[in-house]
């Protein structure tokens, strides 16, 4: 049986070992130019759930750490890749507190330099992948492609006048949820786990990522701001459809319709209207329909966790999904 003490333990120990090791990589490359912000993306302090994700599930698929380092940094890079290209199509100014990459530089230093990080992903991937590398190579390259559909379909919510709730959940398993069951893909395959295992904790991943981003939606309009490091409200006055929106304007009665389509008229709101929008949001119960929503998402990642036979291993997973569904940032 796994502690909450032991857990910690474990995953800060391997969280400095992660950020030693991003620290070091792209020491002595040249040119300064494209590397030295390059690792000043990397270098931008995140909770590296992960490439942990990638050792947990390596150990729970028979292997050990030591066999998938190089996969989670390279697991790593790659969500950082995206958040670079992230930030600069919202033309965000900061990332956990810093100023984003095109911000700090210029936005052409900025693509390049998250450009280089994928590149250098697939280096360090291929580091860990004997001869049978096809099929996590294949795995990694369709996280990539599914992060920019997920990306694309973000930006088209932005002109349409609704958007249903199986189109959102396509969105946010592409662009969030398949980072995580990359994770565990990985692992397990680097691992040589069967094809049942290997299945088992991809929908692990999978699910337990839907579920991260809608307590990320909900945490915009009910966390605390100083825990939740961002404006209370930030998607309301960007006029995001998140979770939330979508149902409360499926639930919206002729009363509180308009004040919803008023908001997508004018593509968001005032900060100042943030209280009423969310006692609207209290009144609907669609802060209650979001904590449902991420209990039976994670819920359904769980009973993927059957086929683990180690209960060390099992506990750690369920550990990491308690941690990040109960997160307040």
């Amino acid at each position: 049986m796994i502690t909450e003490e032991k857990y910690k333990k474990l995953y800060n120990k391997e969280r400095q070992i992660i950020d030693t090791r991003l620290a070091s990589l792209l020491k002595n490359r040249k040119p300064e130019s494209l590397y030295e912000p390059s690792a000043y993306l990397l270098g931008n302090p995140g909770k590296r759930i992960r490439p942990f994700l990638t050792l947990l599930s390596a150990k729970a698929a028979g292997s050990s750490f030591g066999k998938v380092y190089n996969a989670a940094l390279a697991i790593e890079m790659l969500h950082t890749f995206t958040l670079a290209h992230d930030d600069i199509m919202d033309n965000a100014d900061k990332r956990r507190g810093h100023l984003t990459l095109h911000k700090k530089y210029d936005l052409s230093t900025a693509i390049l330099a998250g450009d280089s990080l994928l590149s250098i992903a697939y280096e360090y991937l291929l580091k860990d992948l004997g001869k049978d590398a096809k099929p996590v190579i294949a795995t990694f390259t369709r996280s990539l492609i599914e992060v920019c559909e997920g990306q694309s379909l973000d930006k088209e919510f932005e002109v349409m006048k609704t958007v249903s709730l199986p189109l959102y959940t396509e969105m946010i398993t592409k662009k969030t949820a398949i980072m995580l069951e990359t994770c565990c893909t990985v692992g397990a395959q680097i691992a040589g786990a069967s094809p049942a295992v290997v299945k088992a904790l991809s929908g692990f991943g999978k699910n337990i990522g839907i579920a991260f981003q809608i307590q990320d939606d909900l945490l915009d309009i009910a966390g605390d701001e100083k825990s939740f490091g961002k404006n209370i409200g930030g998607d309301l006055v960007e006029g995001k459809k998140t979770y939330l929106f979508i149902k409360a304007l499926e639930k919206a009665d002729a009363k509180s319709k308009p004040y919803f389509t008023c908001m997508i008229k004018n593509k968001g709101i005032a900060p100042a209207e943030i209280p009423f929008y969310k006692n609207l949001y209290q009144e609907l119960g669609v802060l209650e329909d979001a904590q449902k929503a991420i209990s039976a998402y994670t819920n359904k990642a769980l009973k993927n966790l059957t086929v683990i036979q180690d209960e060390d291993n099992r506990d750690l997973l369920i550990r990491l999904a308690n941690h990040l569904i109960k997160r307040t940032n």
